[in-house]
């Protein structure tokens, strides 16, 4: 067996006995996941080692992003770091389960077939499951005047190229959810924009006031990012009449729209009691929100409202437990609750990126180190054993370029300057990660410059926002450069989703250097240049979606940094998380008349209400 032998690691739960000490020697759970079993199986004396075992798997698996522990599939999950422990017979772990005090009221943990849940995310995903099944019920919205629609369609989709949106936005124009799912550059904002000015002009003919639309996205750089984008396709596609019937609307990110609480992180001031007063919800980036943040939209979204979740199901989910747009997916819309809106055809990226992220997509991994090694204008391969030189030459212009111009107090030039390159790291930390690389690249900025960067805040500092701050109005993923005034004070001017703010760098937490950025930040935002570094072939998170979001993050021009061999891991693996959302989806209805506050059986024990 595999044993941690460092007894001042982190990981290590010194205080551990029997199954959860060998398990936590081995590396498959931590000292945290320990002290959460340890703690639960003694406020409620439970003896069973095999239950205490699933408590610290539980909570190993909701760290990880799933939203319950798979007990049928956690020892092929595990991997080899498991094959010389003792695991439980399944039959024998889900009875003992089952008798369990922790599956009693107040309901720890709640199991379901073979997925054990932490109390928390049960009731979320069946709220979730609930709230669907009842918009998928409602009687279909009213069509003011066919022909109009039609003729609607025709006018904001014209000709055969367009034929995917017209077909997505009619779908959506017919039922009040909407599930519209596409890769980069495939029309996800054309048919928003159409499909609003659709139902604005179904309106009008219905003698109804003007929509009350609400454009929102998990993060600032997202909701910015849509709000451009819907006003530019207004502004180049749409008719003037069009666009007045619309009217004014401004993104705002998902923690916004439904209004923080002071008192809680995972309530909001609109829920089930205080519903959001909009006729139209669109949400872009649905992939980055998490199960908690869909229970906490879906509530507050009144049965009358549209509800459009625009994403791509192939790239990372959320950061927090879920993987809700797939989910809904695989659920909502093979169960037959909605119709399928999804569009196919790439038009953004130049032939290579397109093919590569086509490639990546649909599984074929000769394909992909074909267009890598094709030595194309846009996609370039770097198989270099040391890449540091390569990389420097690459990086280097457009990190002065941002100094250049936040030394001569020009922040439009230096804002520039910093969307032209990402470079995106798989880890946080190591030889591949953030941490190494800012580090790096600060260096370089020193052997250049001749200026040792002492201070922290140092002139061209590049800075992601990590955490929403409400008082200054900054979201996560805003991005911003350090300036120096004509006076010679600093100030960090930050792009954010209500514009251009400028601040003393005293005042804002939660921030981090941006030379390099993980891949998952990453997502929600696009690049001018992208390079990509591949992390070592031991990493856990070398998956398919994080090489395809990767992929997709470049506009023009993409590096990749690694081997034949990474690529090839990455490709053959998929970052599943376990959950039960799309099995509830496509079970068969469950009675009518069924409210959230309703219990249902359980097989293996009672079920209380849902909050």
């Amino acid at each position: 067996m595999t044993t941690t032998g460092d007894e001042f690691d982190s990981a290590l739960a010194l205080a551990a006995t029997g199954i959860l000490r060998d398990f936590n020697q081995a590396g498959v759970i931590l000292a945290a996941d320990v002290h959460v079993a340890s703690r639960l199986t003694t406020m409620l004396n439970e003896a069973n080692e095999s239950v205490a075992l699933a408590c610290a798997l539980v909570a190993r698996a909701v760290r990880a992003g799933s939203i319950c522990l798979d007990l049928a599939e956690v020892r092929n999950e595990v991997g080899d770091d498991g094959d010389e422990l003792s695991w439980p017979v399944l039959d024998e772990w889900l009875a003992a389960l089952a008798a369990s005090p922790l599956l009693a009221a107040p309901y720890p943990l709640r199991l379901e077939d073979a997925r054990l849940y932490f109390d928390r995310y049960w009731r979320e995903e069946e709220q979730v499951e609930l709230d669907l099944r009842r918009r998928a019920a409602q009687p279909a919205p009213e069509v003011a005047d066919e022909a109009a629609l039609l003729a609607g369609l025709d006018r904001l989709f014209p000709g055969s190229s367009y034929d995917e949106q017209r077909t997505a936005a009619q779908t959506a124009a017919r039922q009040w959810t909407t599930v519209l799912t596409g890769g980069p550059g495939t029309g996800k904002t054309t048919t928003v924009a159409g499909l609003l000015a659709l139902l604005a002009e179904q309106a009008e003919i219905a003698g109804e006031r003007r929509p009350w639309i609400a454009l929102t996205a998990p993060t600032g750089k997202a909701a910015a990012r849509l709000e451009e984008a819907v006003r530019r396709e207004l502004s180049d596609r749409l008719s003037e009449q069009d666009t007045e019937r619309l009217g004014d609307f401004h993104a705002r990110t998902l923690h916004m729209l439904l209004g923080r609480r002071p008192d809680s992180s995972t309530r909001f001031r609109h829920d089930r009691e205080n519903r959001l007063p909009h006729d139209i919800i669109v949400v872009d980036e649905t992939s980055m929100v998490s199960l908690t943040m869909m229970a906490r939209l879906l509530e507050a979204v009144r049965p009358e409202a549209r509800l459009v979740l625009v994403g791509d199901p192939d790239q990372l989910a959320s950061i927090e437990a879920g993987a809700v747009l797939a989910d809904l997916v695989e659920g909502l819309v093979a169960g037959g609750h909605i119709k399928e809106a999804e569009l196919r055809t790439s038009h953004r990226f130049g032939s290579e990126i397109g093919e590569l992220a086509l490639a990546v997509r649909e599984d074929r991994p000769e394909d992909v180190l074909a267009v890598l090694r094709s030595s194309g204008e846009r996609v370039h391969f770097v198989e270099e054993d040391d890449p540091r030189e390569a990389l420097r030459s690459a990086l280097l212009p457009d990190v002065l370029a941002i100094r250049i111009a936040a030394e001569a107090g020009d922040p439009d030039a230096a804002l520039a300057a910093l969307d032209r390159h990402r470079l995106l790291c798989a880890h946080r930390e190591g030889p591949w990660g953030v941490d190494h690389w800012n580090r790096t690249i600060e260096r370089w900025i020193t052997e250049e410059t001749e200026d040792p960067l002492w201070d922290t805040w140092y002139v061209g500092r590049p800075v992601l926002v990590t955490a929403n701050d409400y008082a200054l109005g900054v979201y996560n993923g805003d991005v911003g450069v350090t300036i120096r005034r004509p006076d010679g004070s600093l100030r960090v001017c930050i792009d954010s989703s209500r514009g251009r703010l400028d601040f003393a760098p005293s005042r804002l937490g939660n921030i981090e250097t941006l030379h390099a950025m993980t891949i998952h930040k990453a997502q929600g935002s696009q690049a001018t240049e992208v390079t990509v570094l591949m992390p070592g072939e031991e990493s856990r998170l070398l998956t398919r979606e994080l090489f395809y979001t990767a992929v997709t993050r470049a506009q023009d021009r993409l590096r990749v940094v690694g081997n034949e061999t990474s690529v090839r891991l990455a490709m053959g693996r998929r970052a599943l998380r376990a959950t039960g959302l799309r099995q509830r989806l496509t079970l068969e209805q469950q009675p009518s008349g069924l409210t959230l506050r309703e219990a249902r059986p359980n097989r293996y024990g009672p079920r209380g209400p849902v909050e």
